[in-house]
């Protein structure tokens, strides 16, 4: 299975990149969102794990571009935010995400979610 990271905190990219590797995912990393349209375009992914805030384009745009687009509008895609407050999650289920993880993430919770969406 193969899973695309779009993430631009080196740390967090580091993090995720361990834990779904040690599951035996595949990985691939965009460190924006329009670098994670593109890849994802081109990778065809099993899921995306997308940060909200990041330079060049966020990923509530990237994921309604992905979404509009026919080649990707069905790859699950995850929000990793650190957005946490009250009506975000609605808001980012709303925009196409299938679920939203705040950070700094629950390790368990967060294999628990890819697991759920493979």
């Amino acid at each position: 299975m193969k899973i695309l990271i779009v993430e631009d905190n080196e740390k967090n990219l580091k993090l995720f990149r361990s834990l779904l590797n040690s599951q035996g995912y595949e990985t691939i990393e965009a460190r924006d969102g329009e670098e994670g349209v593109r890849l994802a375009k081109y990778q065809k992914p099993d899921l995306i794990l997308m940060d909200i805030q990041m330079p060049v384009m966020d990923g509530g745009t990237a994921t309604r571009i992905l979404k509009e687009n026919p080649e990707t509008k069905n790859i699950p895609v995850i929000a990793l935010t650190s957005y946490a407050m009250k009506g975000d999650r609605e808001r980012f289920l709303s925009e196409g995400f299938v679920k939203y993880i705040a950070k700094p993430i629950k390790l368990d919770e967060f294999l628990e979610v890819v697991r759920k969406y493979l």
